[in-house]
C-alpha cells in the first residue's frame, strides 16, 4: 500500500515551517502577509505522499543511533517542495483554483480586483503572487535540509537529492509543455521520459534514498532503491495518466477523462498513433472537449488501438521489476518489504 503521513510530529514539522513563512511574511506588510497565509492554505490537504516516503524509509533502515529528527525537517522539506511544484504548475497551467476553491493565483486576482484592478492587472497580480509564492516554498525546502541536524557529509548528500528533485523535474514540465504545443506529436520515448523526469525523482526516487540515507543505508542500497525508486514513480505516473483517460469522477476528482478533454499528449495517447489511426485518433481526442458523449468515444477509440492494454502492462512489467529488485541482499527485510508494498498499492489504482 502506499502509506499515508499521518505522523503527528510530522505534522508538527510541516506545519512549523509553514508557521516560519507566515511570521516572517506578516513582519513585511499587508500584501506580503496575506501571501503567507495563502502559502499555508495551499498546503493543506493532501496525502503527503513524499514526507510519508522519506520517514517510511528511514524506518526500514535505521539503527540505534540513527537521526531521527533530522528526517522530520527532511520529510517536511519534500511536502513544501511538492507544493512549490503545484502551486508553479498552476500558474503554467493557467488555473485559479484546486480544490474547489481559488488557489493563490485565484486569491490573489480576486484581491487586486477588489481593489480596483482591471482583468489584466488582477491576472498579474495573481500570477505573480503564486509565482513568489512557490519561490518561497522552494526556498524553504531548502533551507530544511540545510538546517536539519546531521553531519555535513549526509547534509551535502541530501542537498545532492534535493537538486536533482528540482533540476529533474523542472526539465520534464518543461519538456511536457512544450510537447502540448510542437508541431510533431511527442514519441513515446518522449513522453515516457518526460513522465519519469516530471514525477519519478522528487515524488518517489529522491524521498526513499532521503530516508534510508538518515537510516544509515550504505552506498549499495541507495543505488538499488534509487533505481526501484525511479521505476516506481514512473509508474506512479503511468497510472496517474490511465486514471486520467480512464478513471472514475472519484478517482480524478472532476469529470471523467480530464486529460483527454485537455487532449494531453500523454504516453497513452503516443501508444495509441503507433498503430497507424491518428486521423480517427486526433479527430476524437479534438472532440472530447465538448462533453461526455465525446469522451467515451475518445475513450473507445484508444481501447480499440490496444493502447490501454499496452500501458497497463508497461505499468505491471515495470512494478514486476521492482518486486524483483526488492529481494536484492544490499537491502534490508524491511526495505524490501516497503518496495513490494509500495508496487502493489500504485497497481491497485490501475482503473
Amino acid at each position: 500500500m502506499i502509506p499515508a503521513a499521518d505522523d503527528p510530529d510530522l505534522r508538527i514539522a510541516i506545519d512549523g515551517a509553514l508557521a516560519r513563512i507566515r511570521e516572517r511574511a506578516s513582519e513585511l506588510g499587508p500584501a506580503f502577509g496575506a501571501l503567507g497565509a495563502a502559502i499555508t492554505r495551499s498546503a493543506q490537504g493532501g496525502k503527503r505522499l513524499r514526507p510519508a516516503l522519506v520517514t517510511a524509509s528511514f524506518d526500514a533502515f535505521r539503527t540505534g543511533d540513527a537521526n531521527a529528527s533530522a528526517v522530520l525537517s527532511v520529510a517536511a522539506a519534500f511536502e513544501l517542495l511538492h507544493t512549490a511544484f503545484v502551486v508553479h504548475d498552476d500558474v503554467i497551467d493557467h488555473d485559479t483554483m484546486r480544490r474547489g476553491v481559488p488557489n493563490i493565483a485565484g486569491e490573489f486576482r480576486q484581491r487586486a480586483q477588489d481593489d480596483g484592478a482591471d482583468p489584466d492587472g488582477a491576472a498579474l497580480v495573481g500570477d505573480a503572487a503564486a509565482i513568489l509564492a512557490g519561490d518561497i516554498l522552494l526556498h524553504e525546502a531548502f533551507r530544511l535540509v540545510a538546517m536539519a541536524h546531521t553531519d555535513d557529509g549526509t547534509r551535502d548528500r541530501l542537498l545532492t537529492l534535493l537538486d536533482d528533485a528540482v533540476l529533474i523535474s523542472a526539465a520534464g514540465e518543461l519538456a511536457d509543455v512544450e510537447n502540448s504545443v510542437a508541431a510533431q506529436h511527442p514519441s513515446r520515448v518522449s513522453t515516457l521520459d518526460t513522465a519519469f523526469n516530471k514525477t519519478a525523482v522528487y515524488t518517489f526516487r529522491a524521498p526513499l534514498q532521503a530516508g534510508a540515507l538518515l537510516g544509515g543505508a550504505d552506498g549499495e542500497a541507495l543505488r538499488v532503491l534509487g533505481d526501484a525508486g525511479g521505476r516506481l514513480g514512473l509508474a506512479f505516473q503511468l497510472v496517474d495518466d490511465l486514471i486520467g483517460a480512464f478513471g472514475t469522477t472519484a478517482q480524478t476528482g472532476r469529470d471523467t477523462g480530464p486529460d483527454l478533454r485537455e487532449n494531453k499528449r500523454t504516453p497513452l495517447v503516443a501508444l495509441a498513433r503507433e498503430v497507424g489511426a491518428t486521423p480517427r485518433i486526433d479527430e476524437a481526442l479534438a472532440l472530447a472537449r465538448t462533453g461526455p458523449v465525446a469522451v467515451r468515444e475518445a475513450q473507445l477509440v484508444l481501447e480499440q488501438t490496444g493502447a490501454r492494454l499496452r500501458l497497463v502492462q508497461l505499468v505491471e512489467d515495470t512494478l514486476e521489476s521492482v518486486r524483483e529488485d526488492s529481494h536484492d541482499p544490499a537491502l534490508t527485510d524491511r526495505a524490501g518489504a516497503l518496495l513490494r508494498s509500495l508496487a502493489d498499492g500504485i497497481e491497485g489504482r490501475i482503473p
